[in-house]
């Protein structure tokens, strides 16, 4: 992945980009196709979700925020030429990503500054019944420790609810206006 100017880079020690956080950032195991019971080669299968994108204006803010709600700075950098472009159909991009993991390290959130083309639309505020995306949702082990470490960092959106004996549940804005639901499981949900 490593190419002239049109590459992801080197990673970040003084702002600069070493390679092998930029990998870190696009890191996508191959699979290999698997057996079924009887041996035969199956067809090509969803293996899992490998993450999901939030656009933000400011890096800095949003990995600070995703770092105090539990979750680790796995890499930073900037993407950047024509080949990411074919991706996303932006033709000639420019942005700096930060992908973030859970601590189970099955999940990941990918935060994405555009620095060219300009963001042409915003839907941070849209509310909970708008269609597309919205939000992501993170179990907690307790939720009144997390909403109080995230302090004024987050505000609540409606109120913390209990569904039945299986989670308490919430909904709060994060920087930006960011729409996060988070879930402390109950019991045998645990």
């Amino acid at each position: 992945m490593d190419q002239a100017k049109g590459s992801i880079g080197g990673l970040r020690e003084d702002n600069r980009l070493r390679s092998a956080d930029a990998r870190a950032c696009l890191r996508y195991d191959r699979a290999t196709p698997s057996p079924d019971r009887t041996g035969i080669m199956t067809r090509s299968q969803l293996l899992r979700m490998d993450n999901i994108g939030i656009v933000v204006e400011s890096l800095d803010d949003a990995v600070a925020f995703f770092t105090e709600l539990g979750l680790t700075l796995e890499g930073r950098a900037t993407i950047e030429g024509e080949w990411a472009g074919r991706i996303t159909g932006l033709g000639n991009q420019r942005v700096e990503i930060a992908m973030m993991v859970t601590p189970d390290g099955h999940s990941r959130l990918e935060l994405s500054r555009f620095l060219a083309p300009p963001v042409v639309a915003d839907h941070r505020n849209a509310p909970v019944n708008a269609l597309g995306y919205l939000r992501a949702m993170f179990a907690v082990s307790d939720l009144d420790d997390t909403l109080a470490r995230l302090g004024k960092r987050a505000q609540l959106v409606g109120e913390v609810v209990q569904y039945e004996n299986a989670y308490r549940l919430c909904y709060i804005r994060g920087p930006e206006g960011i729409l996060i639901g988070l879930a402390e499981p109950l019991g045998s949900h645990r």
